[in-house]
């Protein structure tokens, strides 16, 4: 496992490194000690594992407020998905700005997503699984987004007229969060 800094602060690309043989391969996603030493929480009280349909569609960007705002760990174990964070910490000098990530089943890598940061991701390809670890509880209370296609954000999502559920075509743009 190869944990890389990105260019968000607190956003890390994980690379997982399969061990092949004639069988297949095996992979391991997740060592609390390589992520203690990259300073990374270890704690995760919930799994989720989402699966979409159809390539385009778009879920996000979602995160969960104070007093429980959530880390992720994320996996695209089947299919490749577009997966976009974006800094809603208002007073982080990257506020505003996001960055976009290929993960697939091909590519083996993963993202670890700190607390302050919004998350989506849309599908390129049909019947992704997208495997997430929460390091709290999901609290319906504490839900939170902001609208995919805000135009103060300008994210270049790869696929046009993407397939949005109404509650995130209803989310506020960011410039709207209280």
């Amino acid at each position: 496992m190869k944990i890389a800094e990105t260019q968000l602060e607190g956003v890390f690309l994980v690379e997982l490194v399969p061990v092949s043989d004639a069988r297949g391969h095996f992979m391991r996603t997740f060592c609390s000690t390589t992520f203690t030493q990259h300073g990374l929480t270890t704690f995760w009280p919930q799994s989720n594992l989402s699966f979409t349909a159809s390539k385009g569609t778009l879920r996000g960007l979602h995160f969960q407020k104070e007093p429980s705002p959530e880390i992720k760990l994320i996996q695209c174990v089947t299919g490749t998905i577009c997966d976009v964070i974006v800094d809603i910490r208002k007073d982080s000098p990257s506020f505003g700005h996001w960055e976009s990530f290929e993960l697939s089943e091909e590519n083996h890598r993963g993202l670890y997503v700190p607390a302050g940061y919004a998350h989506g991701f849309q599908c390129l390809e049909d019947k992704c699984r997208v495997s997430y670890q929460m390091s709290q509880l999901y609290d319906p209370s504490l839900s939170g987004g902001v609208r995919w296609n805000d135009p103060d954000l300008k994210i270049d999502w790869p696929l046009n007229c993407p397939l949005v559920s109404e509650r995130d075509a209803a989310l506020p743009f960011l410039a709207d969060l209280e």
